[in-house]
């Protein structure tokens, strides 16, 4: 590898840019990893090793710092000397031409010596990168970022530093949510949320009881843990009655627990100990303001003994200077975090509960709610028509088929050239009748008085025909569209759309649609795709949710029906990413039993974009997805040797109930033969196990799955079978495995699953495929060198390694070619 320390490059423009290229190029050439430039190099303290120009190296320690500030990383460096603290890695990450931040997040993820990672991010760079080793390492071990760049001013400083492009703070928010990634907003932020989670429980909820002796702190405190998403805990009242024989009569007598300035030690201790005991609480912070009766050496000591038995989180402020300083040192030797000022110390709290709950809600088992198989050939006409006569912009009535294609809901619609073909269409539709401008290239059809709405009659229909011709130019008007005028007494106005973003691609928008949705700007983000868990989840972080529920008398909308109709529009997001710029449906009517799309806009890519030969025009116009689409070319159906259909597909979320009854109807025999060991029921159909195979991050792995055709006729869908592919991290090699239903054995579908995952490797440009198996596994080892796997037994660790070179070999031997013809003699149309 290679660290490149100097500047001036892209951050100085093209030729700086060119310059890039140039050494990538030839450290590609080389096999060379490099990492910068513009950096300050990177430190390892456990091993010693220092690469760096700074002079000192930081002590040794288990939380790995990244940074693209060199100048950031001196400073940093220079403050854990003093103050004692060590990192397992030191990294300068600098313009990132090679080594990224998916490089680096994965390496630390597998290293053992690191506990937590810790990142000062200026750009994101490969977005896809990021948030594939994100979202897998953040399951293991928490990553906490900081982000400058929130107001439009620092985000360009940031991005004349790095010479990348700058994204929307709100995506990039959105994209750590997504991944698991905690982000904060002051670089101590970083050090303390660290400290704490290295040092105490997670909380199970947001619920802080606050034990002070001072009002004022207390007030602040609560201040801060609202403002930052916590709660204070209810006191039971058993609590209250505990509290009560213990304390003054004057005590607070509510949460924040007011023990009063006279408080002594023992009062501290037992407090601490009756509030730890209420179940309503998930964490607790004390105060201690030193007073002539509170002794803050002593309250240390005693909190210190009692915190031993306590599982929750604690968290400690002893405020002041001298006086405070030896009791400070007692609870941080006691890892109770300790704090100058008792509202960082509730937001770090806070912070604490978000990095467990954001991992908790991702990855809930969704339902299934999403219509995969749309109707891809009408869509691909709509789009291919356009295209065809150099248009950007979609009619509302192709914009509606499209949607229609997805399975979301249009009124009836029906294009009329004339004022008589509209006044007609209107009687045979039915009144009240809205009547809308036909345009190729006016997209919003209310700001040229496009619209008109509750007409009762065919005149009115004539009428409005020839205001809307009179209000555009005559190279705009194509007629209008007539459309039944809905009843919105009780219902909701919705938006649901999607952009680019100059960084993470597609990006989805929900929210309080209408006319005025600029103005009140009710309206949550996220990256596609999204499964039924994800799309709550977005609904759940607008205001309007509140009242999709229902409120004062007013029906609740359909919120699954509304759900449903977001996941479908995320997967035409992701199918039509190469061809969409921008999608939106507003106002979406949502009402207690329907959900429709009253008007649609749908605007292109410039068709002629995919012919600019420049790369950097190019990418700054498509953004490709942050999160890989579903591929949904793997789905076939195929008949095994003794001629039973089954449906194979990449696996999703979704499936995890199947995976669950999978195993139970699994022998011991081949658990062992998989795992090599006996590993259980409960620890294999674990939700945390699952969470693994089921929310699969397409650009790293893929999991195939073979579902039972006849089964899934009916309400008992069965999966029978799988296969994984992994890509190892540091190397352009697969690891990959099969496991299929005893019952299912014997049928040709284990050689089926690996010749599947041979083509994926192949596509996706892997070096290589490698296993491992028992020697007794003498089916697999068979299968595996029919396909072109090269066996070695392995006498020390008594296992067979097997691995495939798609250099030095090809999936053509004898197995593949009868699959193929297999394959060719059943074919037949995918509909799940």
């Amino acid at each position: 590898g290679a660290i490149i320390l100097s500047a001036g490059f892209k951050e100085v423009g093209m030729e700086g840019a060119q310059l890039e290229r140039t050494i990538c190029e030839i450290a590609q050439r080389g096999k060379i990893r490099v990492v910068g430039p513009n950096c300050l190099g990177l430190q390892n303290p456990i091993s010693g090793l220092n690469a760096t120009f700074a002079n000192n190296l930081a002590r040794p320690g288990n939380v790995a710092f990244i940074s693209q500030s060199g100048a950031m990383c001196t400073s940093i460096l220079d403050w854990s000397l003093q103050a004692n603290v060590g990192f397992s890695a030191f990294v300068s990450i600098g313009s990132m031409m090679d080594v990224s931040w998916g490089d680096i997040i994965y390496y630390l993820g597998d290293d053992p010596n690191t506990k937590a990672i810790a990142i000062y991010m200026e750009s994101i760079g490969d977005a896809r990168s990021f948030m594939s080793a994100a979202s897998e390492v953040a399951m293991m071990k928490p990553i906490i970022v900081i982000k400058p760049g929130r107001t439009s001013q620092a985000a360009k400083a940031a991005a004349s530093h790095t010479g990348s492009l700058a994204g929307s703070d709100d995506v990039l928010e959105a994209a750590f949510k997504r991944c698991g990634v905690l982000r904060v907003n002051k670089i101590r932020d970083v050090f303390e949320i660290v400290e704490l989670l290295g040092k105490q429980p997670r909380p199970s909820g947001k619920y802080l009881t606050i034990l002070t002796n001072a009002g004022g702190p207390g007030v602040i405190s609560t201040d801060a843990l609202i403002e930052s998403g916590g709660q204070l805990a209810w006191l039971s009242e058993d609590t209250m009655n505990k509290l009560n024989a213990i304390l003054p009569s004057h005590w607070s007598h509510a949460n924040p627990i007011d023990i009063l300035g006279d408080a002594t030690w023992e009062t501290y201790a037992k407090a601490l100990e009756i509030a730890a005991e209420n179940k309503y609480s998930d964490g607790i912070l004390i105060i201690l303001t030193p007073q002539s009766m509170t002794n803050p050496t002593k309250t240390a000591e005693a909190i210190a003994k009692v915190a031993k038995k306590i599982s929750k989180p604690i968290l400690a402020s002893w405020m002041g200077g001298k006086a405070v300083t030896e009791g400070r040192a007692i609870l941080d030797a006691a890892g109770i975090p300790t704090y100058d000022y008792p509202d960082s110390a509730a937001e770090n709290f806070t912070y604490m509960y978000q990095l467990s709950v954001n991992l908790t809600q991702l990855y809930e088992t969704p339902r299934w709610c999403a219509d995969l198989h749309p109707s891809t050939v009408v869509v691909d006409t709509i789009i291919a028509t356009a295209q065809s006569q150099d248009r950007v912009i979609l009619t509302e009535l192709e914009s509606k088929r499209l949607l229609s294609c997805y399975s979301i809901a249009t009124p009836a619609i029906i294009h009329c050239r004339t004022a008589e073909e509209a006044a007609s269409a209107a009687s045979s539709i039915g009144f009240p009748i809205v009547v809308k401008l036909h345009s190729e290239t006016i997209t919003h059809k209310s700001d040229v008085g496009g619209v008109k709405l509750n007409l009762h009659s065919p005149e009115q229909v004539r009428d409005a025909f020839f205001e809307i011709q009179q209000g555009v130019e005559k190279d705009d008007f194509l007629g209008v569209t007539v459309q039944p005028m809905l009843d919105t007494t009780d219902a909701f106005e919705l938006i649901v759309g999607s952009s680019l973003d100059a960084q993470f691609g597609p990006v989805m928008l929900f929210g309080l649609g209408g006319t005025l949705v600029e103005v009140f700007q009710d309206s949550s983000i996220a990256l596609p795709p999204l499964n039924s868990n994800l799309a709550h989840l977005m609904m759940k972080n607008t205001k309007i949710y509140t009242a999709l529920k229902g409120i004062r008398g007013r029906k609740s909308a359909d919120i699954a029906a509304i759900e449903k109709l977001i996941v479908n529009f995320s997967h035409l997001v992701m199918d039509k990413w190469m061809f969409i710029k921008e999608i939106e449906i507003n106002p979406l009517l949502a009402t207690h039993d329907s959900v429709i799309a009253l008007d649609a806009r749908v605007i292109l890519h410039d068709s002629n974009m995919m012919e600019v030969d420049d790369e950097i025009s190019r990418q700054t116009q498509i953004i490709r997805p942050a999160i890989r689409p579903y591929p949904a070319q793997y789905e076939q159906h195929w008949l095994s040797k003794k001629g039973r259909v089954l449906l194979i597909r990449a696996i999703m979320p979704e499936d995890e109930p199947l995976v669950v009854d999978f195993h139970k109807r699994i022998s011991e025999e081949s658990v062992y033969t998989r795992w090599m060991s006996n590993m259980q029921y409960d620890e294999r159909a674990s939700h945390s196990r699952l969470i693994r195979v089921c929310h699969v991050d397409y650009d790293r792995d893929i999991a195939l799955v073979a579902l039972d055709e006849e089964s899934c006729a009916g309400k008992n869908c069965k999966l029978v079978a799988a296969g994984r592919l992994t890509k190892m991290h540091g190397k352009n090699v697969a690891e990959f495995s099969v496991l299929v239903e005893d019952d299912w054995q014997g049928e040709g579908l284990g050689a089926k699953l690996l010749l599947e995952l041979i083509k994926h490797g192949e596509a996706d440009g892997l070096d290589g495929i490698e296993g491992i198996v028992l020697p007794t596994n003498r089916a697999m080892i068979h299968v595996a060198e029919k396909m072109g796997f090269e066996s070695v037994y392995d006498k020390e660790l008594n296992v067979v390694k097997q691995y495939f070179s798609y250099k030095e070999a090809a999936p053509t031997s004898k197995a593949k070619e009868d699959y193929d013809i297999q394959l060719r003699r059943f074919t037949c149309p995918i509909n799940i």
